[in-house]
């Protein structure tokens, strides 16, 4: 198939489009740049500089395309926060108008890089798509508004369309001399960044309360692989079905704790890593564990990297590598 992938020179986007190109289809890429690096995109994709909004109509007109998996976004919920013109206008005007041209030029398929953000602080764990979507903050909303978007094009228009949401993706692709991985100018996810106190760059890592209702007292999150991850995207295009938005939970469906994490990663790094008890922050919930079970059934995806240190030492490889 030839592809267009949306945010390719991003963390999730450049990964899922090296298990594209390493699956035999035609990829082409666009980014502009703002949060992404040109040297993430692989070699064998060809790519274009440009903002999603204008871009991907100019890109789509050449014609020929199957699909269209989109990644590109803001991501920051912080921001999100204190700047939300930023994804109003960012995530959803520029989903719009991607969607707009994805109608124009007849591209049947679409997979949207989703968020376990539309669910807020969730009511029960594992969280299954059935789940209210209560969004917390402007970042989730964007996402939550880019899916009803693209229900209504998949109903009106007949694209088959998926979302997949993700839980915490970490890890990174390591493959041959292909590395790929997470470097954020602003850092928020706690793998890399409690791996940058073991690479000396960071002097510690703060844990936010140890007084939450788990078994070590630290919150606990659903870890995924990247590559993980990436095979969900190429089982999506494959059963996607015209006219219809599927939407689909990933995860492990199994939690870690930041205290599991920080003990991971002085495992594989040999660094003591100083961590510093620091205050609860106000919206963390305690438990987000993914229910990935439609995933499972109705595409055939089953995560096989859910190792905890396997995840950890992938990461550890890229950042070293750097």
């Amino acid at each position: 198939m030839k592809l267009l992938v949306t945010g390719g020179a991003g963390y999730v986007g450049s990964v899922c489009a090296a298990h594209l190109l390493e699956a035999g289809h035609e990829v082409v890429v666009l980014d502009d740049l703002s949060t992404g690096h040109r040297d993430a995109v692989p070699s064998d994709a060809t790519f274009v500089e440009a903002e999603l909004g204008a871009g991907a109509g100019e890109v789509l007109a050449a014609g020929g395309f199957d699909g269209v998996l989109h990644f590109a976004a803001r991501s920051l919920v912080g921001e999100s926060v204190t700047e939300p013109e930023k994804y109003w206008s960012g995530n959803v005007l520029a989903s719009f108008r991607l969607l707009e041209a994805i109608r124009e030029h007849a591209v049947p398929r679409l997979v949207f890089s989703s968020t376990a953000a539309t669910y807020g602080e969730p009511d029960r764990v594992p969280i299954p798509e059935s789940a209210p979507t209560l969004p917390t903050n402007p970042y989730g909303a964007s996402k939550l508004a880019i899916d009803h978007m693209i229900t209504s094009y998949a109903t009106a228009h007949g694209v088959a369309a998926t979302s997949l949401r993700y839980f915490n993706v970490a890890g990174a692709h390591v493959a041959g001399d292909v590395h790929l991985g997470e470097r954020h100018a602003v850092e928020t996810h706690l793998i890399p960044l409690v791996l940058q106190v073991a690479a000396g760059t960071r002097e510690s890592i703060s844990i936010f309360g140890d007084d939450w209702p788990t078994p070590d007292g630290t919150c606990v999150r659903d870890y995924i692989h990247v590559d993980d991850l990436a095979d969900a995207h190429l089982l999506a295009l494959q059963h996607a079905t015209a006219g219809r938005h599927d939407v689909y939970n990933l995860g492990s469906g199994h939690g870690f704790s930041v205290l599991e994490v920080v003990e991971a990663c002085r495992a594989v790094t040999g660094h003591p890593i100083p961590a510093v008890l620091t205050p609860r922050r106000a919206g963390d919930p305690a438990v987000l564990v993914a229910a990935s079970d439609r995933a499972a059934e109705q595409l055939g995806w089953k995560p096989s990297r859910t190792e905890l240190q396997r995840i950890v030492a992938d990461a550890w490889e890229f950042a070293r590598g750097r």
